[in-house]
C-alpha cells in the first residue's frame, strides 16, 4: 500500500533519520515510538506529503488516500459541528456549488436554443451524475451517523465548534477522517486531551479498521490495546517488529542480549585467531598459514550491538524553604459560573509532605480546584495557604504559554532572576537541550520538547508545594519515568491531576475522587482506590459514570414531546454560546486586572479605560443573568 525506501532527513546538518526503509500494508496498526525529538511527527508529515524528505522515495498505491490527524487542530470559527464535519467532502461540496450556480443561471436565462444554454444543461447532467457517484445524496446522513458514533448527540450538531473542548474538537477532526474513507490513517498523539470514553471508542474503531494505521502515542495501554506492530526511531535508525509496544520492548531486549552474547563469543574467537597469527608469523614454515588466517579474519563481519538512546532528563525538585505543618486549608469552597455549579462546599486539609492524586471524569472540577489553590480563579468559601508556602504550578496546557518566537535559551533567560540566570545553561543541559539546541526557536519544537522546556522553566522559581495538571501529556515514555522518579524523591507536597494509572502507581499516597461537585478521600494509592471502586483501571470508573449520565439524559428525552425536544435543543445551543461568551469575558477582565496590578498608572491612562472596563463588567453581568434565565427554562422543561 505504501513503500518507503532509503528515506533521510536532517536538521542543522544532523540526521533525524537516515536511509530508512519499511512498508505499510492493509491491516498494519503501527505504533511509531521514540524519545521526544526523535522525528516521529516529522515522519508523519513526510508520509502525508506535508513535508519533503532530503532523499529517498515514497511510493503510494494508485488511488490510495491518506488521512492525517495532527496534534494541533485549528478550526475556522463560526462553523457548527455538522458544518465542520461536512468539510470532509471537498469534491461533493464543490459540485454542490457548481450545481447551484448552473441552476441559478438556468432560472434567469431565456436563450433556450443557444449553444451556451445547451452546454449548461450538459454540465448539469455531468455534475449530477458525479454527485450521485460520490454519495452526494447520502453524505449528510453518513455524517450524523459517524458523529453520533463518536459521542455527539443530535443537540450538539448545531453548536459552534469553538464552544467545545480540545478533546471534542479532536473527535470532529477524527469524524472528518473517517468520513473520507481513507486507506491510511496517520494519528499524532490522538489520545491527548481525550476523555476515557473517547479513547475506548477510538481503540475499538482502530481494532476493526481494515486499512493501515500509524500512531504516534506515549500512552502504553493505548498502544498495547491497538497496535500489532512497533517501529522505533532511535539514533537515526529504525527497529521494526510485528509486536505491540510492551511485547516489542521484551523482544528488543532479548535480541540485544543475544547480540551481546554473540559479540562476546566472536571477540574471544578473534582474540584466539590473532594470537595464532602472532605465533605463526615468527616461523618461516608457518608464514603461509599466518597469511591465510589474516585473510580469514579480514572477511569476518563484526557483530554490532544495537545502540540504545538512553539520554534522559536529569530532574530534581528542590524544596525552597520548610513550610508549616498545614500547607493548604479549604473550608466550604465552591465554584459556580452563574447557576452552573462546578464544586460545592469542598473541605480539604493538606499537610506538609503529602502526595495527593486528583482523579475523576473530565469536567468534574479537578483542574478548577487546582486553579483555585494557586489563586488563578475566584471562588466562594475560604482557602488559605500555610506559613512559608511557595507554590509551583504546571498547567495542563503549560507549553502553550511559551512564546514561539523566542529561542529555548531566551525563554529561560526571560524567566530567570539574578540568582538563577547563571544556571540556565546547566539546567537546559539536564533537560536534554545541549549545544546549538538552545538556539532553536520554541515554535519548531515537538510537543514533548515544549513540555520539557516548560518543566525546566518552572524550576527557575522556588517552591515547596507542587501542583501539576496532566504533566505527562506529550512526554515520551522514558521522560515520564524520569519525571515520576523525580516526583517520588520530591520532599515537598505534591498535588497531581492525572488520568495515567501507570504514572500514578506508587507515586501518591492519597486519592481524591471528584464526582457530583464533591470530593471523596481514599487513604491509599491509586491501586487501593481502584480496588475500593471494584474496577481494574481508571477507564472503567469514567466509563461507568458516563453510561449513568447518558441513561439519565435518555430518560429525560423519552418524557418530552417532539416540540419540547426541539425547544430543549434550541435552549441548550443558546446556553453553550453564552457559556463561551462568559468564559471569554472573564479572561478579558482577568487580563485587565493583571495589567492594573503590574502598572496601575499606565493602565488607567489609556483612552476611555474606565468606560471600556465597566462595559466589560456589565456585559459579563448581563451574560450571567441570561445564563440563569436559560438554565431555569431548561430545568422547567426537564422536570
Amino acid at each position: 500500500m505504501l513503500n518507503i525506501h532509503n528515506l533521510s532527513i536532517s536538521f542543522g546538518g544532523e540526521y533525524l533519520f537516515e536511509d530508512i526503509t519499511f512498508r505499510l500494508g492493509a491491516g498494519d496498526r503501527v505504533g511509531l515510538i521514540g524519545k521526544n525529538g526523535a522525528g516521529k511527527s516529522t515522519m508523519l508529515k513526510i508520509l502525508s506529503k506535508e513535508q519533503e524528505p532530503d532523499s529517498g522515495q515514497i511510493a503510494l498505491d494508485k488511488d490510495a488516500k491518506i488521512g492525517f490527524l495532527k496534534q494541533d487542530i485549528d478550526f475556522i470559527q463560526g462553523r457548527t459541528v455538522v458544518e465542520e464535519a461536512y468539510e470532509a467532502f471537498v469534491e461533493i461540496k464543490k459540485i454542490e456549488r457548481a450545481i447551484d450556480e448552473i441552476n441559478e443561471q438556468l432560472a434567469t436565462r431565456s436563450d433556450y436554443e443557444s449553444e451556451a444554454y445547451n452546454k449548461l444543461i450538459t454540465d448539469l447532467s455531468d455534475f449530477t451524475q458525479r454527485y450521485e457517484l460520490l454519495g452526494g445524496y447520502n453524505y449528510k446522513g453518513d455524517t450524523e451517523r459517524v458523529l453520533q458514533g463518536l459521542g455527539f448527540t443530535a443537540d450538539d450538531f448545531d453548536r459552534l465548534t469553538d464552544t467545545f473542548s480540545g478533546g471534542w474538537r479532536m473527535r470532529i477532526e477524527l469524524a472528518k477522517l473517517l468520513l473520507q474513507n481513507n486507506d491510511i490513517l496517520l494519528l499524532d498523539e490522538p489520545t491527548n486531551h481525550l476523555d476515557i470514553e473517547s479513547i475506548i471508542w477510538l481503540e475499538n474503531f482502530l481494532k476493526n479498521y481494515s486499512g493501515a494505521v500509524v500512531i504516534v502515542s506515549h500512552d502504553k495501554m493505548f498502544l498495547d490495546n491497538v497496535t500489532n506492530r512497533t517501529i522505533e526511531i532511535s539514533l537515526g535508525r529504525i527497529y521494526d517488529y510485528n509486536k505491540p509496544y510492551s511485547k516489542y520492548l521484551v523482544l528488543r531486549e532479548e535480541m540485544r542480549e543475544q547480540q551481546l552474547a554473540a559479540q562476546k563469543n566472536q571477540a574471544k574467537q578473534i582474540e584466539h585467531t590473532e594470537k595464532l597469527i602472532e605465533k605463526f608469523r615468527a616461523k618461516a614454515t608457518k608464514a603461509s598459514m599466518a597469511q591465510s588466517l589474516i585473510k580469514k579474519l579480514d572477511k569476518v563481519e563484526r557483530i554490532q550491538v544495537d545502540e540504545d538512546d538512553n539520554a534522559v532528563m536529569n530532574i530534581s525538585f528542590p524544596v525552597s524553604v520548610q513550610p508549616g505543618k498545614v500547607v493548604i486549608e479549604a473550608e466550604q469552597v465552591s465554584k459556580n459560573y452563574g447557576e452552573k455549579e462546578i464544586l460545592r462546599a469542598i473541605d480539604l486539609l493538606v499537610e506538609r509532605g503529602s502526595k495527593i492524586a486528583f482523579v475523576g471524569q473530565n469536567g468534574q472540577g479537578k483542574s478548577t480546584l487546582a486553579k483555585i489553590i494557586i489563586n488563578e480563579i475566584s471562588h466562594t468559601g475560604n482557602l488559605k495557604l500555610g506559613h512559608n508556602v511557595e507554590i509551583g504550578y504546571f498547567a495542563q496546557n503549560q507549553a502553550e504559554y511559551l512564546d514561539g518566537e523566542l529561542t529555548i535559551e531566551e525563554t529561560m533567560i526571560h524567566a530567570a532572576n539574578e540568582k538563577t540566570r547563571s544556571k540556565v545553561r546547566d539546567m537546559l543541559g539536564a533537560f536534554l537541550f545541549r549545544g546549538d539546541d538552545v538556539e532553536k526557536k520554541v515554535k519548531v519544537l515537538s510537543g514533548g520538547e515544549r513540555n520539557r522546556l516548560a518543566l525546566c522553566k518552572m524550576l527557575l522559581q522556588p517552591f515547596n508545594v507542587l501542583v501539576m495538571d496532566e504533566p505527562t501529556n506529550h512526554l515520551d515514555i522514558k521522560s515520564k519515568n524520569v519525571l515520576k522518579k523525580a516526583l517520588k524523591s520530591f520532599e515537598g507536597t505534591l498535588l497531581l491531576v492525572s488520568h495515567d494509572r501507570d504514572f500514578l502507581q506508587g507515586l501518591t499516597t492519597t486519592v481524591y475522587e471528584f464526582k457530583d461537585k464533591k470530593i471523596k478521600e481514599y487513604l491509599g494509592d491509586i491501586d487501593f482506590y481502584l480496588e475500593q471502586r471494584k474496577v481494574a483501571n481508571l477507564r472503567e470508573v469514567e466509563k461507568r459514570e458516563k453510561e449513568a449520565k447518558v441513561e439519565t439524559v435518555e430518560k429525560t428525552k423519552a418524557k418530552l414531546s417532539y416540540q419540547e425536544q426541539k425547544k430543549l435543543k434550541s435552549l441548550n445551543n443558546k446556553l453553550s454560546n453564552i457559556e463561551a461568551k462568559i468564559s471569554k469575558l472573564e479572561k478579558e477582565i482577568q487580563l485587565i486586572d493583571e495589567e492594573l496590578m503590574k502598572d496601575y498608572e499606565a493602565t488607567i491612562a489609556k483612552p476611555d479605560f474606565f468606560e471600556h472596563y465597566e462595559a466589560k463588567k456589565k456585559d459579563l453581568e448581563k451574560a450571567m443573568e441570561d445564563w440563569e434565565n436559560l438554565q431555569e427554562e431548561i430545568e422547567l422543561l426537564e422536570a
